[in-house]
């Protein structure tokens, strides 16, 4: 077996959902007999009370390091400051975290056999391959979103010559991994575009864990507690930024203002959370619940107190990305109400699997015929929750997916390395 170090922006006890991917993963990686150990942040981006308590984190080098165990894994947490919205900060943040991981895995960690890194940030791969060649072990870069792609769509990234350097350092990172994993299809097939090998490009979905997230009575403790358990529910739950255009679900909710039974329930954080909330208050909507971040165990009863959810992605986006809550969603048995740009990997996904309805990104009145036509038939709506319950059991569960990521630290073992 391998010494299998993980080195992520987002481990245990954050709440965010590519943290509790890894920590996941990590564990399963651990139980299959690998040496794991993770080098990560603190809890920076949604903070988990009851999680930080059950992994305390113990203060090394006066703060700026700590330490904690995550079911048996030793995990190095160097500090960060609380994600902004501002992008100066942001890289000042990202700066800090590449400099001192490299100086707390040149501490503490004596061998590694195989690195597993995700992204982004796109500069998470600059580090994986430094710590590559001091340990001459190969690293399998895991992308999450495409970057600058994904930038470039969303109108975050102007400058060409800042593209071109991005784009640079992309082909930099690509051409140095063992393995490149992507989490759909066409994001691969855009990979591969880029000048990358076909073998060396790998699509292993993001999963749930059907055994935690299962489905549950809408009647439960965290509907009633904020009246929705009489209420059709459309539910979005996650990140609240650019990415996401929520803009078009308040406009959805305005016009469906009248129909008195509806309930739109937006849980998260993120750079457009205060914005956000202060056009639902500029519009007057009572139809609009807004909540921050809720704790991890709370999800299957969020998602059992929903009737329809929400995967909004904006134009242009629907191939750099994928949002790993559609499977726990699918998990939860609910619908989903995806936003995606047409042939998209998640219009494609949620089609194929018949868990759910497409309506095209940004399209305001779309979305709300969507859900007016989504309450009329609650029949429909129970067998696609049933059906995406099935796909997800038969080939994005938890086991099935981490079981992908052992056979790969076995092949980037014995694979030869990229000349390229």
């Amino acid at each position: 077996m391998a010494r299998v170090l993980v080195l992520s922006l987002v481990f245990p006890p954050d709440g965010v959902s590519t943290a509790v991917i890894l920590g996941e993963l990590s564990a399963d990686l651990k139980r299959a007999g690998h040496d794991v150990s993770v080098i990560t942040t603190a809890p920076h981006y949604n903070r988990d009370e009851a999680a930080e308590v059950r992994q305390p984190l113990l203060s090394r080098w006066g703060g700026l390091l700590y330490r904690s165990d995550y079911h048996g894994i030793p995990v190095l947490h160097v500090a960060m400051p609380r994600k902004t919205a501002s992008v100066v900060r942001r890289l000042l943040a990202w700066m800090q975290f590449h400099v001192l991981s490299l100086a707390a895995a040149l501490t503490y960690v004596r061998r590694v056999d195989v690195i597993i890194s995700p992204s982004p940030p796109l500069t998470v791969g600059v580090v994986a391959w430094l710590l590559g060649l001091r340990y001459r072990a190969p690293f399998v870069y895991n992308v999450q979103e495409l970057y600058p792609d994904i930038a470039i769509a969303l109108g975050a990234l102007r400058s060409r010559i800042l593209i071109r350097i991005l784009y640079g350092l992309e082909r930099f990172v690509y051409r140095r991994a063992r393995f490149i994993t992507v989490i759909a299809i066409r994001m691969r097939e855009r990979v591969v575009t880029k000048g990358i090998p076909a073998d060396k490009v790998r699509v292993v979905p993001n999963f749930a864990d059907v055994d935690d997230l299962v489905p549950l009575p809408k009647d439960n403790d965290f509907s009633r507690r904020h009246g929705l358990d009489s209420r059709f529910v459309v539910t979005y739950a996650g990140n609240m930024g650019p990415a996401q255009d929520l803009d078009s679900v308040i406009e959805a909710a305005s016009l469906l203002r009248g129909h008195t039974s509806v309930r739109f329930l937006l849980v998260g954080e993120g750079s457009a959370y205060q914005r956000l909330s202060d056009r639902v208050s500029s519009l007057g909507l009572t139809n609009v619940v807004m909540l921050p971040h809720q704790s991890y165990d709370l999800v299957p009863q969020i998602y059992a107190a929903s009737d329809l959810c929400l995967v909004p992605l904006a134009k242009d986006t629907g191939s750099d990305a994928v949002p790993s809550k559609v499977y726990r969603i699918m998990a939860c048995e609910r619908p989903v109400l995806a936003c995606a740009d047409a042939h998209s990997d998640l219009a494609d996904f949620v089609t194929d699997t018949r868990g759910g309805i497409v309506v095209p990104p940004g399209g305001t009145q779309a979305l709300a015929s969507a859900i007016a036509d989504a309450v009329a038939r609650p029949d429909v709506l129970k067998e696609m929750g049933r059906a995406g319950r099935r796909r997800v059991l038969a080939g994005y569960s938890r086991a099935a997916v981490t079981a992908q990521y052992d056979a790969l630290v076995a092949e980037a073992l014995q694979a030869p390395r990229s000349r390229m």
